[in-house]
Formats: structure tokens, sequence, C-alpha cells
């Protein structure tokens, strides 16, 4: 951040006191104040600035100091006013706001990932995204790349520290925090990019979290954002990837929304029509009264592309025993696995199931 933003609201804010006022760094360095002659200067360790629990300012070396931004270990910026006295802490109150505010205002206006997080948040005017790039001169017609990272089980902080060591080029590529377990990743990639490419960092990005923090993720990748006003619909998608892979593709820890092919059209549609395509697929008799060895049966069958040869020597049956079992389905369900037509049907119909019973399961857990 420019130092010449907190200089302009030190310069105006001296004019309200005699006092020395300024700004120090993350490691105790001014970087602005009243007092020109101790500009760049180190007066101060950031632990011995640190308030104690429950305080918000700390007194030290003769001044009164107060954090702007950071944790509770931890400093950003923090300002200070000469004394330690009740006015020394009202005037170094009134000089965090002004500083806080000025920070918040250059952050909006001048910082590249506060622009890409009000996009894909959909926090900024459609017109108003191409007057921004233009004053942050950020190129706004590249490819990029949309990954939504969520954390399962547990999340940490420090996540967000291993994606930066894994695309460290600030000004091109952005981790953005969503929230508590979600972080979306946004990379600038080359014009001929494919969906297995950035499948590959997805992986790549899924490995590096559970080499160094052991913990497990599920990442979402949307198609690629030529232009920076697609990148909400991208955000969107690969949210829409996470969504769908949680119902479809359990296994996957990374899922493209290019992939996601017929489920992609289930999961937009209203759970009363598809309860209907269920009634109307098993006149004879509902999905349901086929038991958890037949639908295995139904599944490799659909794994091995309907080949009959090759279903018997993975289950490890004889083949007139599958093509017995086969006519049984057909019995129970009306549909013969063995023509493609009514194989799709079938397929789509386990789809379906499955579906409506995760909206289920999720109505049920929400009360």
């Amino acid at each position: 951040m420019s130092s010449r933003i907190f200089q302009s609201v030190v310069v105006q804010m001296k004019e309200a006191t005699t006092r020395a006022l300024g700004v120090v760094d993350s490691e105790g360095n001014v970087i602005a104040t009243s007092e020109l002659s101790v500009m760049g200067t180190h007066i101060a360790d950031t632990a011995s600035i640190l308030p104690q629990p429950g305080e918000k300012v700390s007194v030290y070396a003769g001044k009164t100091f107060r954090p702007v931004a950071g944790s509770e270990q931890n400093i950003e910026y923090a300002v200070f006013v000469e004394g330690t006295d009740e006015l020394a802490a009202s005037f170094c109150t009134m000089l965090a706001v002004a500083v806080s505010s000025a920070k918040a205002y250059y952050e909006e206006k001048y910082d590249k990932s506060a622009l890409v997080k009000s996009i894909i948040t959909e926090n900024i005017l459609p017109g108003d995204i191409y007057v921004h790039a233009k004053e942050l001169h950020f190129v706004s017609d590249v490819p990029r790349a949309v990954f939504y990272i969520r954390q399962i089980d547990r999340s940490d902080v420090a996540t967000l520290e291993v994606l930066r060591r894994l695309y460290p080029e600030k000004q091109r590529d952005f981790i953005i925090s969503i929230n508590e377990s979600d972080i979306a990743v946004i990379k600038e990639v080359p014009a001929h990019t494919e969906e297995k490419d950035t499948h590959k960092m997805g992986v790549a990005m899924s490995n590096a979290i559970s080499d160094e923090l052991k913990i497990r993720t599920v990442i979402g990748v949307g198609t690629l954002a030529m232009h920076l006003r697609d990148l909400s619909v991208r955000y969107k998608e690969a949210q829409t990837a996470i969504d769908i892979g949680k119902v479809f593709d359990t296994e996957k820890t990374v899922i493209n929304y290019e992939s996601l092919g017929i489920g992609r059209l289930i999961y937009q549609l209203p759970t009363t029509m598809c309860q209907m395509f269920l009634n109307e697929v098993f006149k004879k008799n509902p999905i349901d009264s086929l038991d958890e060895e037949t639908l295995g049966i139904i599944n490799e069958f659909f794994d091995n592309n309907l080949n009959i040869s090759e279903t018997s020597r993975k289950l490890f049956v004889h083949r007139n025993t599958l093509v017995y079992r086969l006519g049984k389905i057909k019995k129970i369900t009306g549909l013969d696995l063995r023509e493609f037509d009514q194989a799709i049907v079938f397929k789509v119909a386990l789809m379906v199931k499955k579906y409506l019973d995760s909206q289920e399961s999720a109505h049920t857990n929400i009360q």
C-alpha cells in the first residue's frame, strides 16, 4: 500500500494537535509521520506495541499505539501519538479511524485483488469493471481459470499461504478468502489452456494442501473466463461443480464444470419433475424394489459400456448367469439394459434418484 495515502491523513490530522503522530508498518518502521525527521526509522518492535487482551491501545517509549489492521498476534499497521495520557489515546483512536478508512478506500480503488473479489461476489456494477480495471492497469481480456476450494473436515488459514507459495505472481494470480473454509483462486492462463490443463492445476492445489497441512479438499473448476466481466459466472460454475459433485461424483476431489454432463441438467430440474420422470420410467415396480446387489451389477454393467463378457469377468460370474440376472432386471423394471436406448433411460433414472435422495437428505438436515 502507498505510504502517501497515510501521509496525507497524518498531515491533515496534524492540524488538530501539536503532538507528533504517525503510522508504522508490520516491522515497526515509520511509514508516515508529522515529524519528517523520523520517517523510515525503526521506533518499536511490534511485540512491544501489541495491546493487552481487552485493550485497544498500548503505551511504549512515551507514545500511545493502536493497531489498524492485522490479528491479535500480528500487526499490519499501527498508528501512534506522542504522549501516554487520555488525550493521546483519544487522538490515537481518531487517527486509527482515519487511517483505516483511507486503507479501505485505497484497497477498493487501487488493489487488484479487491477488484477481483468484488467482481466474483457481484459487489460491483458491470459498467464499473472496465473503469476500475483501467485505473489499475489491469488487462481485462486474457484467459483466467477460476477454482473454488472447499476444505473438508477442518479448516486452516495456512491454506492461503500454501496456495500463495504455489502461485506467487500477485499481479496476475489471486488467492481470495471467501469464508472460514472456502477459498477462490483466479489464475491467468495461456490462451490454449484446455479442461485437462485446469484439472491438473486443481490436482496440484489439492496435493499441495494435503501434503503440507493434511487437509482434504474438494475443488470446483469453472470454464475459462475470457474477460474480467466473465469471472462472476465462472465463479458460480466452480461452486456449482462442487454442489453437483457431492451428488454424482462423490469420489472425485477435483470437479470440472465442463465434465458434469447430464448431471448438470438434472441438478437444474425441479424435484417434482424428477419424481414424475421416475414414476413414468418405473411403471411396473419402483426403483426402490431393486436391492443393493442388483444395483451393484447394474452399475458395473454401465461402467463396462454394456459389455456382458467384460462385466461377467469383473463380477467373477459366468456369462450366462449375468444374462439371466439382466433378464430378471427386465422383468422387475420393464427395461432391457442390453438395449442401448433403454440403458440410457435407466442410467438417467439412477442419477435422478440419487439427486432426489440428496435433496431429501439436505432438507432433513435443515430441519
